[in-house]
């Protein structure tokens, strides 16, 4: 449903629906209304294919380039530059914004490949793992209450549309998430840069064979340790070079890659 019609009546800053979707950008305001805002076209096209679009904003020439992602919204306003830039956060919008239901789920009764993100604060690293597990094909990511929201615009920016692909469990305690995880017959390891056992040695002994849960920490302070020290191995990756460690994103990429190989061969 086209709310104006485009190029002769855009929305502006003031409008009432501008404003409203705006408020979204503050993390209280999300949880009160379990909504959030995806922007820019990949976000949009996953957001829409999985039917998690509300309504759609964006500026004339946008909607005219992707006139296949109006015809799919249930609702469509046409703002100018200045209110689509107030929907948000980022230097160069993209010229799209879509107000979206949140889509986080129960945690699945069974898991064959998880990820839980304990502490982490950089919006940017959650979403860039969130990403990483759904080309891992992880069966969920969970985000428990001292990780960041993964509906923050930076993380679903990061995510580039997964959020909308793997399911995401949000909140809860993480120590009784990980009780949870055990109980739902996965194997809970932690990346631990001062592990147990290297990873290496984990695939090649087939410790990575059966469900198994990736616990990941923050990049500065790593996983808190009654956490560390709660999981069934703490696991480091093996560093052949004079780097002292590596980012998270990427720790988190070669774990969760190792893991499922070893699910498939």
């Amino acid at each position: 449903m086209q709310d104006n019609s485009p190029g002769v009546d855009p929305y502006t800053v003031r409008t009432p629906r501008v404003i409203n979707a705006r408020k979204l950008l503050r993390r209280r305001n999300r949880d009160a209304r379990r909504e959030f805002l995806a922007e820019g076209p990949q976000a949009v096209r996953e957001a829409l294919a999985a039917g998690a679009v509300a309504e759609l904003f964006g500026t004339t020439e946008a909607l005219a380039r992707y006139a296949a992602f109006a015809d799919d919204a249930p609702r469509v306003s046409t703002v100018d530059e200045q209110a689509l830039a107030a929907l948000c956060d980022t230097v160069q919008p993209q010229g799209l914004v879509a107000v979206c239901a949140y889509v986080d789920v129960p945690l699945p009764p069974a898991l064959n490949l998880g990820v839980m993100l304990a502490g982490i604060s950089d919006p940017g690293n959650a979403g860039t793992i969130l990403r990483t597990a759904d080309a891992a094909g992880a069966d969920a990511v969970v985000f428990p209450d001292d990780t960041v929201d993964p509906y923050n615009g930076k993380c679903v920016r990061s995510a580039a549309g997964s959020l909308f692909h793997v399911p995401v469990v949000r909140g809860g305690d993480p120590a009784a998430l990980l009780a949870r995880l055990r109980a739902a017959g996965t194997k809970v390891l932690a990346a631990d840069a001062h592990g147990d056992t290297d990873l290496h040695t984990l695939a090649d002994t087939g410790g990575l064979d059966g469900p198994t849960t990736w616990m990941f920490g923050s990049e500065a302070h790593g996983l808190p340790p009654e956490l560390a020290e709660a999981a069934d191995l703490k696991v480091k990756i093996p560093i052949f070079g004079a780097a002292e460690s590596l980012n998270l994103a990427a720790a988190a990429a070669i774990c969760l890659y190792t893991s499922a190989r070893a699910q498939r061969s």
